[in-house]
């Protein structure tokens, strides 16, 4: 009879640590020794000062290869505010809602980062946060064992496109996805843009 306690302490101390357990599990299945941006798992390197036209541009810019031991399948040109924000979404986010499905996350497929033109490319439309450095769109994600997933396809098929989606609101100000407009159906678009209300999620 007296042992029923210590089994009690004994399964509320192995769920307390389940959560920390899985994470460090997680992150074991991959590895990165590069360091941008002052943050370990930033794969890539500091460019030239970018300087465009009508605001475009970024003083500070960074080329970012890989994250987390997860390479990206085009260079990502941005600033270190957003490099670092993506590292938190890959982290926290991305990863966790891919899980072991498919052994794991080979490379994520990045649709834009910096580019110098209007909002969806818009005329007339206010200056992109694209034009600033400020954002990356993500389109989806290949596993190791060669399958892909992908905003466009899989965003209706299942939660792991829709969990990614949502963990970005946080390490983001503007999450923009298959719910929020015509121009985001094959891609989450993510940027650093903040707002006195809060993040902006669609």
């Amino acid at each position: 009879m007296r042992a029923a306690p210590l089994i009690g302490l004994a399964a509320l101390m192995a769920l307390g640590s389940c959560g920390r357990g899985g994470e460090e599990r997680l992150n074991a299945r991959y590895s990165s020794s590069g360091k941008l941006c002052g943050i370990s798992g930033l794969e890539g390197q500091e460019i030239a000062p970018i300087d465009g036209p009508g605001g475009c541009g970024i003083d500070a810019p960074v080329q970012i290869t890989a994250v987390s031991g997860i390479r990206l399948t085009s260079p990502a040109r941005v600033n270190c505010t957003t490099a670092k924000a993506f590292k938190r979404w890959v982290d926290r986010g991305i990863k966790p809602a891919v899980g072991k499905r498919g052994g794991g996350i080979e490379s994520i497929r990045i649709a834009a980062s910096y580019a110098c033109r209007s909002r969806n490319s818009q005329r007339g439309a206010k200056l992109s946060e694209h034009a600033k450095g400020n954002a990356i769109d993500v389109s989806g994600v290949i596993l190791r064992d060669g399958s892909v997933l992908t905003v466009l396809g899989d965003w209706r098929k299942g939660p792991v496109i829709k969990r990614m989606h949502k963990s970005a609101c946080g390490p983001f100000g503007t999450v923009l996805g298959p719910k929020s407009d015509r121009f985001h159906q094959d891609h989450i678009h993510v940027d650093v843009a903040s707002y006195r209300s809060g993040p902006y999620c669609r």
